[in-house]
């Protein structure tokens, strides 16, 4: 992938990320050699199944992912500020809060529930320069995120709050140090269709008054499609495709994503049958030779039980890492 600009809207350039974990069976590897690049104001996908190592990578960017485990890259840059060395863990925590923030995929577990969740949005604005009113400020970024009565839910509990209303509070508190780069964990998981939509837009929103860059972290598709620009298809700790969003999901070249894309519903095609992926996603521990998706692939042939595939530009603007993706 090209180097970006910070001078020309560059945020996040990151090459060669690598994450393994500790476990009593030994080392694991989570994430493999996976490349980012974020621009200012754009927003960029992690999709894939559970497991595939999306918020374990987003994790790594701010070195959130506790004492087992073990992470390496070759270059990330932020900002136009090159970070060199990713065992000084100091350098990427400094990018919480103004840097980097997250909406975790769990909003009741963002939050101590002992204390109102308008105290636990002041703890975050602690980390803002003297001069700014506390409680003004709560009442700002909770109107921002779509709730007007701020002094009566700042006042609440996080038991109190619908799900919807407490993922808004979450996407307050993340923006309570106006971060340049936000990520997204599957920001609507458990909301209903509706209230989806509602939280979709508003990032939407955010992003166009604020020029922030987004990481959205999603299994759904259909949902990525109405806000990324630019979609990475993850398959067992690694990028198998990249390219543009429309471009992807109109003529997607793994086998893989075109998997994914088949399993997505239709309402407008009635007649037309989910088709699943053949098999489940081998355990994190498993040693697999050669292409990862050899096992549930249905183009998989002997070269590809024997050589793992590299990556392959196409057209300039896509990768795929795939041997027979033509």
């Amino acid at each position: 992938m090209p180097s970006i600009d910070p001078k020309k809207g560059g945020l996040l350039e990151l090459r060669g990320l690598s994450v393994d974990f500790l476990t009593r069976a030994g080392r694991v590897s989570a994430v493999d050699r996976v490349d980012l690049d974020v621009a200012c104001g754009s927003t960029i996908v992690l999709a894939g199944e559970s497991g595939c190592g999306k918020s374990v990578t987003a994790l790594a960017l701010a070195d959130l992912l506790g004492p087992t485990s073990s992470t390496a890259f070759d270059r990330m840059c932020f900002l136009g500020g090159v970070i060199d060395d990713c065992s000084v863990a100091a350098s990427r925590a400094a990018l919480r809060g103004h840097g980097l923030a997250y909406i975790f995929q769990d909003p009741q577990g963002t939050f101590n529930p002992v204390f109102t969740v308008g105290s636990q949005i002041r703890e975050a604005l602690r980390a803002l320069p003297a001069g700014h009113s506390p409680d003004t400020e709560v009442l700002r970024l909770l109107h921002t995120a779509g709730l007007p009565d701020g002094q009566r839910v700042s006042r609440m509990y996080p038991h109190e709050l619908s799900g919807g209303m407490l993922q808004r509070v979450s996407i307050a508190m993340a923006l309570a140090c106006r971060p340049s780069l936000l990520v997204a964990d599957e920001p609507t998981t458990a909301l209903d269709v509706t209230v989806q939509a509602q939280i979709m837009d508003l990032l939407k929103s955010i992003q166009r008054e604020t020029a922030m860059g987004m990481i959205l972290i999603t299994h759904n598709l259909a949902l990525a499609a109405g806000i990324g620009e630019t979609v990475n298809i993850m398959y067992l700790g690694q990028i198998v495709e990249r390219g543009p969003m429309r471009a992807v999901l109109d003529n997607p070249l793994h086998p893989y994503t075109r998997g994914l894309i088949k399993a997505i519903p239709r309402l407008k095609q009635e007649d037309v049958r989910l088709v699943p992926i053949a098999g489940s996603v081998p355990s994190a521990g498993a040693k697999v030779e050669g292409c990862r998706f050899a096992s549930r692939c249905p183009k998989v042939a002997t070269r590809c039980r024997g050589e793992s595939p590299a990556d392959e530009v196409v057209d300039g603007e896509r990768m795929v890492r795939c041997h027979y993706w033509r």
